[in-house]
């Protein structure tokens, strides 16, 4: 080699050694201290952190405030960046860190006001809530100051500044995020003033049909007011587009509990598992806090200093989503003579207004014009709009009402509560603070007793309100007005029932005689049925028949289609093997599968062919990501005649295709694309492989050469009807069965023993891609194993990776 390529060589490898020493180096220093002593101002007394092998902490206090302030120290360690970026989203503050595309979500949440509103709610919080705020920011601040490593990589790979201080009302508002994500008839009366521009009242009943064994709820017929109120609607549509995700049909949970006389140990058994979009890392971090009065295990919100789903030493409580009605949209009539007005039963009122100032890095601070009603904000104005704005636009805007954006919501209060409750009267006690969103909480004890209770803050609406809440109603109309809210003794509620047996997964959980309306669009019951079939189907259950629930990915959905898909008549060979396959098929949304694939690709193109002409691409896209195709699907093939409203064959103004011929084509499309996308071998196709569960990551999922690093993936069963959910988006057509919103943790609690119990949630502890414990439970999660749920300090440092010793 000659001397020149000689040196050229030598220096390239000491470069490339130095780069891998500084990788090295960078891995080490961001990842956070777990041994040994750090001084903190501001504690009180000296507090252990031991990490089990797990990366759990488990925060051994003198005191309430100290064991708040560790939790804040552990939650910067382990989730600093996740925390900076669910402030900044609640704040509206996302673009000043990642620019101009972040801006219009901005907008939405300054003109909602998250932050302002958690600020009102802080000043109306109990001391001791207060004090706990207070505690866990100083722990927080304490950390920012002494961290001494440099930050995780999504600091240094968008230039994002080290964070500010933390603040209780940066708490509050991430708490109300929360609440948006398990809140969205919003968005389902949008749906609704949307499908009325295409389709007459019959249609729209159709499409969104009732709960089954229900009526259809009787409204006025609204598509003539919707209808002239176009350039409204295509407002809400750019505004819908720009909103943080909310709750779509699949993002429910499960839980159910036993009393001692169904248990094989004589005392209760209770399992939960929410259902959530799927993140990296995930929205949950298990974490335990001892301190006299207090002894609580369980998920924790990195941001929130309290323990959300979990158990005591003498109760455990799980939480699913009840979906009540506790959001409403308004059209507001803008006074001609005076745009800074608006109609009320009273008269012309004034806009409150204020102005906001959006700061978008690289780019000129915008200023936003806010405005809010009686009713509340208005997101019809959340986007610039031009000039040339239709009148009706000019005229008209929407407000928004919802029961979180309240300054005198306590929901952290009760939370907060509930971590210190022995039995029912301290549970129930805890739970009449809470008020967004609506939760149906299961409860048991050490001493044999069960319950449930759904609290929130639900508002009542008029006997003569013929919108009922399904679509936006006339603001200037006082019929439409929240009558109050229901009274907390009136909500649902169950103690000790004769059946030992709690079950809700998201169905309707009231009976004809309940006096109040909750909501009109429960989610349907095919999980509930199948929780409550297999609880029926053995005499004593334990931990593992429980485990065993939870896994279950039998859809009873697609056991109720697949006869009326058996109607169809092959055009092909791969048709009739399709067929064949599926005949033979039991429903099971296995991942080594092919059947569930060639259905759920039939379901897809089936509804797509059924609805499309009469909805318009871009709406049908929108409903295949707000509402699962299922039921429309099923209600459309059940009849197959000229009573058909979309495929009878008639050939009136807008003939109709035989229903048979759309059965055949679309199986014959479904096969077409399938092949495209995965081969041509039918016996190859796997369920898993398309349907793999992808945890997102914040930013870096939406830059293709960072996501590979910072998201995960694995494939995963089951579908939006399983109890072992795993809820895919038709809508995007580059990958239509990826799994988004699945089981986002699960747990079990053993009231024989609670230390028998066991969580599991989906990624890890980490939020540092670069730690061995930010993706260590994923394939654990998929295959429905478990950790155990200790608290007793001798059990958890026989498997501990260092104890860390904060000393005032």
């Amino acid at each position: 080699m000659k001397p020149i390529a000689r040196i050229a060589a030598i220096g390239i490898a000491a470069l490339l050694l130095l780069v891998a020493a500084g990788f090295l180096w960078y891995r080490s220093a961001s990842l956070p201290k777990t041994s040994g002593e750090l001084s903190m101002s501001g504690l009180q007394s000296p507090v252990d952190v031991v990490r089990d092998r797990e990366g759990i902490p488990h925060i051994y206090a003198r005191s309430a405030h100290d064991a708040y302030f560790a939790l804040g120290v552990v939650h910067a360690q382990d989730r600093l960046w996740q925390m900076e970026m669910n402030r900044r989203i609640a704040a509206g503050r996302v673009a000043e860190v990642l620019g101009p595309k972040a801006a219009d979500t901005d907008r939405f949440l300054r003109t909602l006001g998250v932050r302002r509103n958690a600020q009102a709610i802080v000043q109306n919080l109990a001391p001791d809530a207060r004090a706990a705020l207070e505690a866990y920011a100083e722990g927080v601040n304490r950390y920012l100051e002494q961290r001494s490593g440099p930050l995780p990589p999504e600091f240094l790979l968008t230039g994002a500044p080290a964070p500010a201080p933390w603040e209780a009302a940066d708490s509050i508002a991430w708490m109300t995020m929360m609440a948006w994500d398990l809140s969205a008839n919003w968005s389902q009366e949008l749906l609704r003033m949307r499908l009325s521009q295409k389709l007459d009242m019959a249609h729209i009943q159709a499409f969104l049909p009732p709960y089954p064994g229900d009526a259809a709820l009787h409204t006025q017929d609204y598509t003539g007011l919707y209808r002239s109120l176009a350039g409204v609607t295509s407002q809400l549509e750019k505004v819908s587009a720009i909103a943080p995700p909310s709750l779509v049909e699949g993002m429910g949970s499960n839980n159910w509990v036993l009393g001692g006389a169904r248990s094989r140990s004589g005392k209760p058994l209770l399992a939960n598992d929410p259902h959530l979009g799927l993140t990296a890392p995930a929205l949950w971090y298990f974490a335990h806090l001892s301190a006299p009065g207090l002894n609580v295990i369980g998920a924790t919100l990195p941001g929130l200093p309290a323990v959300i789903i979990g158990r005591t030493d003498r109760i455990a409580w799980g939480l699913t989503n009840t979906a009540s009605d506790v959001q409403d949209l308004y059209i507001e009539q803008i006074n001609p003579e005076n745009p800074s007005q608006y109609r009320t039963p009273e008269g012309w009122a004034n806009f409150e207004q204020r102005t906001e100032t959006i700061r978008i890095k690289g780019e000129p601070d915008v200023q936003l014009a806010v405005r809010a009603t009686r009713h509340g904000p208005v997101i019809s104005g959340a986007l610039p709009l031009a000039d040339r704005a239709p009148m009706d636009a000019r005229s008209h805007v929407m407000a928004f009402a919802w029961t979180a954006l309240r300054p005198d919501d306590l929901s952290f209060q009760a939370s907060l509560r509930l971590n210190r409750a022995h039995g029912w009267d301290e549970f129930l006690a805890a739970t009449r603070d809470f008020g967004a969103p609506q939760q149906n909480v299961v409860y048991a004890d050490v001493a044999g007793n069960i319950g449930f209770v759904a609290p929130a803050r639900v508002p009542i609406r008029r006997r003569d309100n013929d919108l009922k809440g399904l679509a936006p109603a006339p603001g200037w109309d006082a019929r439409y007005d929240w009558a109050g809210f229901i009274p907390f003794d009136e909500l649902p509620r169950q103690y000790n029932p004769m059946s030992q047996q709690i079950v809700t997964a998201n169905q309707k959980v009231v009976g004809p005689a309940y006096p109040h309306f909750l909501t009109s669009e429960w989610v349907m019951p095919y999980r509930a049925n199948r929780i409550a079939a297999m609880l029926e189907g053995a005499p004593l259950h334990d931990m593992d028949s429980f485990a065993g629930i939870q896994k279950d990915v039998v859809s009873l959905a697609a056991r109720e289609l697949l006869p009326l898909l058996a109607k169809t008549q092959p055009k092909s060979e791969q048709g009739r093997a399709a067929l064949k396959a599926l005949a033979g098929w039991d429903g099971a949304m296995d991942a080594g599968r092919s059947e569930p694939l060639i259905y759920n690709a039939w379901l897809r193109e089936l509804s797509r062919q059924l609805f499309e002409k009469p909805l318009g691409e871009a709406l049908m896209k929108d409903f295949w990501e707000l509402r699962n195709v299922h039921q429309p699907t099923v209600n459309a093939m059940r009849t197959m005649d000229a009573g058909n409203l979309w495929c009878s064959g008639s050939q009136g103004k807008q003939p109709l295709p035989r229903c048979v011929d759309v059965l055949s084509d679309s199986l014959e499309a479904a096969l077409a694309d399938l092949h495209r996308r995965y081969g041509e071998q039918m016996t190859s196709w796997r369920w898993g492989g398309a349907h793999e569960a992808l945890s997102e990551h914040r930013p870096f999922s939406k830059v293709p050469s960072l996501a590979r690093y910072f998201e995960i993936r694995l494939p995963s069963p089951g579908d939006t009807y399983t109890v072992n959910v795993g809820r895919n988006n038709l809508r995007d057509d580059a990958a239509p069965y990826t799994n988004h919103h699945a089981a986002s943790l699960r747990a079990l609690y053993d009231l024989s023993n609670l230390e028998n119990s066991r969580f599991m949630h989906s990624t890890g502890q980490s939020g540092n891609m670069l730690s061995p414990l930010y993706s260590n439970f994923a394939q654990r999660w998929v295959d429905a194993a478990y950790l155990p749920m200790r608290t007793v300090r001798g059990e958890v440092e026989k498997e501990q990776i260092g104890t860390l010793s904060l000393r005032p």
